[in-house]
């Protein structure tokens, strides 16, 4: 089964625009899908293809990347290793899981310089980093990054339809009536799911949470087991365990010191753990901007910072990783809506995902006033031509909306629209606009399906 992906038409462009004068490397999280597109992609656009998984196939092949003096016994060599015929300017060659062969990236400055062939190459970041001592990177690669399902691709996989008409009530400003308690059951069961293709494909095939909640589990250990390689002491594990604990008390930042005693966020080897957990790509980590302004990045605090689950499917099954499993009763509670506990910070680590996966770099701001000695927090900030708009994130309703405010006063020259994301129906609070989350994608959206 291969489900409907953004990243695709990323793909047709950079084959149409570039003509084979760049490389497409693509990076992501392991399971997200990235081979898969990428076989799909060479099945319908190319006249012929030959996928090169570099974590299975035998030292020969790898060999012939030791030496490309002569490209035709190279581009020969596949052929009738792989019984495919190659056609100029018609074909495609995949680097799957380049990382386990780094001769073979640094090759494709002569390959695309040959401009016989199209390639795009796959990887895990962390390992691709790591695996580039003794190499060239080609200036011939761009690369780009392909995150979970977003809401749209996995209505599209489950329900058959995207989200165009959602599009039009959030252009138009409009609430959706009676059809918005089954568009945020919806929502909910994607967070729940989630975005990882083998887990949406479970639930598509069982209609079973607890077969879900298997799968996702699988992923959650194997993400732990490639951390404890990065490792070995446990700690990042420990990071990535704890997020779930961290968001849900409401901490104004990630404190380390509570998941690994006598560490501090400063600390040089806390910040190498923190970046290497970023490199896998499975979590998201959102920065304090101490001054927020257009540049957000100019005032940022690398060593305050929220860290949240690259998938909220697999969020929601960290949260009972105590559990031998979540147990269906859970699952139904938490789609219904009745779990007897505060989900705001599911909802806030869905949003997290939302606007990463359309391009945007994760800000937060948190402040105390100095007057009333009040804490407040604005849960992130989008730059919106020459203004940033704040965003806060509830679970339930909008009445209450104080740190918005406070900010907007505090920053009212530098404000544009101000949003407020929560379950309820499309509605304005004077110049505040109450967005269901189903509809935070919108606010982002870079990209159309």
């Amino acid at each position: 089964m291969v489900f409907r992906r953004k990243i695709y038409d990323r793909m047709l462009r950079w084959k149409k625009e570039k003509q084979g004068k760049t490389a497409l490397l693509i990076e992501g999280a392991r399971r997200v899908g990235k081979s898969t597109i990428v076989e799909e992609f060479a099945r319908n656009e190319y006249k012929s293809y030959i996928l090169i998984d570099f974590s299975l196939v035998p030292r020969n092949i790898i060999d012939l990347f030791d030496d490309l003096t002569n490209l035709d016994y190279l581009f020969l060599s596949l052929q009738a290793i792989f019984h495919v015929d190659l056609h100029e300017r018609e074909s495609l060659i995949i680097f799957d899981e380049v990382q386990f062969c780094p001769r073979a990236r640094q090759a494709i400055k002569a390959l695309v310089k040959d401009h016989r062939y199209d390639y795009i190459e796959t990887g895990f970041l962390i390992s691709i980093r790591k695996n580039v001592q003794d190499i060239l990177i080609p200036s011939e690669e761009e690369s780009v990054e392909m995150f979970p399902m977003d809401y749209e691709e996995f209505s599209l996989a489950v329900n058959g339809t995207d989200c165009t008409v959602l599009r039009k009530f959030f252009d138009g400003g409009m609430a959706l009536g009676t059809a918005h308690r089954n568009a945020m059951r919806d929502f909910r069961l994607y967070m729940l799911v989630g975005g990882m293709p083998q887990a949406v494909m479970q639930y598509i095939a069982t209609n079973n949470f607890r077969a879900v909640d298997e799968e996702k589990r699988g992923i959650i250990n194997l993400y732990e087991a490639d951390l404890n390689k990065i490792d070995p002491s446990g700690s990042i594990s420990k990071i990535f365990d704890s997020i779930p604990a961290q968001l849900s008390g409401k901490k104004s930042r990630y404190q380390i010191s509570s998941v690994l005693p006598n560490r501090r966020a400063s600390d040089s080897q806390t910040a190498n753990l923190i970046n290497e957990l970023e490199d896998s790509k499975t979590v998201l980590i959102a920065h304090q901007a101490d001054d927020p302004n257009v540049g957000l990045s100019n005032s940022e605090d690398l060593d305050y910072y929220k860290i949240y689950c690259a998938d909220t499917g697999l969020f929601t099954t960290l949260m009972f990783k105590d559990k031998t499993y979540t147990d269906n009763v859970i699952y139904q509670q938490l789609l219904t809506d009745k779990l007897p506990a505060n989900l705001g910070f599911l909802f806030e680590n869905a949003v997290a995902q939302t606007f990463a996966a359309n391009g945007n770099k994760l800000y937060y701001h948190t402040w105390r006033d100095k007057e009333s000695g009040k804490s407040y927090e604005v849960d992130f900030l989008l730059a919106e031509g020459k203004k940033i708009c704040p965003v806060e994130v509830k679970s339930s309703g909008y009445k209450n909306h104080a740190s918005i405010d406070a900010f907007c006063r505090r920053f009212s020259s530098r404000v544009g629209r101000k949003y407020l994301i929560y379950t309820k129906d499309y509605a304005k609070d004077q110049d505040l606009v109450c967005l269901p989350v189903y509809m935070a994608q919108f606010l982002s959206d870079r990209s159309e399906i």
